[in-house]
């Protein structure tokens, strides 16, 4: 579970379908056991998360050991001097390599923010199996740079470019969603915090923290012969 420690910070790797923690935008969240309260049963000491993950997203929670030490790592991020690199695969043959800037709502659903998402295309596969209305199905491997972190904002880009991730129940393809279940068993979201890099603001230093792939992921690299460098 552990990525990455020091005497100001823990890097955690977040499963899929778990909290960070409990908020009013979490459905049921009472009947769930967050990331925080995993990290407070295993090592009875309270971490404070510095960003968060979707619930469904896998990958890297960067948390402060010390509540002082928080806004040192946000400024970072807001500036962002945080380097975040997600992994995703996408319906259909994704372009090449794009931008997506497009505003995203914020945790105020009445407020649009401004995102920014660099992508790159990095394998495809075509599998002989119908999927509506086509014949065969399309996947791509794509690799995501975004450079602010709104809610939700990586589901939704790929969703605007009409490449939404499978496993994404609320801005992804019902259809393709369904055949990773009958297909692969495979319910989750593909979407993957694969690593983080910056200068450390008190050890001045370059950090570099990556988590490696979920079982999920490692299934479907294999079946595609996909390669992640």
């Amino acid at each position: 579970m552990i990525l990455y420690e020091d005497d100001f910070v823990i890097a955690v790797a977040k499963p899929n379908n778990i909290l960070v923690h409990h908020s009013q935008m979490a459905r049921n969240q009472s009947d769930e056991q967050t990331l925080l309260e995993l990290l407070f049963e295993k090592f009875e000491k309270n971490y404070y998360p510095m960003h968060r993950l979707d619930r469904k997203t896998s990958g890297i929670v960067l948390c402060a050991k010390e509540k002082r030490f928080v806004s040192k790592f946000q400024d970072l991020f807001v500036a962002d001097a945080i380097q975040k690199v997600y992994y995703g695969v996408v319906r259909g043959f994704s372009p090449e390599n794009g931008v997506i800037d497009s505003p995203v709502k914020g945790r105020d659903a009445n407020v649009y923010k401004s995102a920014l998402t660099h992508y790159k295309t990095l394998a495809t596969k075509e599998l002989p199996i119908a999927v509506q209305p086509f014949e065969t199905s399309r996947y791509s491997l794509v690799k995501l740079l975004p450079k602010t972190g709104r809610m939700h904002q990586l589901r939704i880009h790929l969703n605007k470019i009409n490449h939404p991730l499978i496993g994404d129940p609320k801005y992804g393809d019902r259809f393709h969603n369904r055949m990773f279940q009958s297909e692969f068993e495979i319910s989750n979201l593909f979407l993957h915090a694969h690593s983080l890099t910056f200068v450390h603001p008190f050890l001045e230093k370059e950090i570099v923290v990556q988590c490696s792939f979920p079982r999920h992921w490692c299934q479907i690299l294999e079946k595609f012969a996909w390669e992640i460098s």
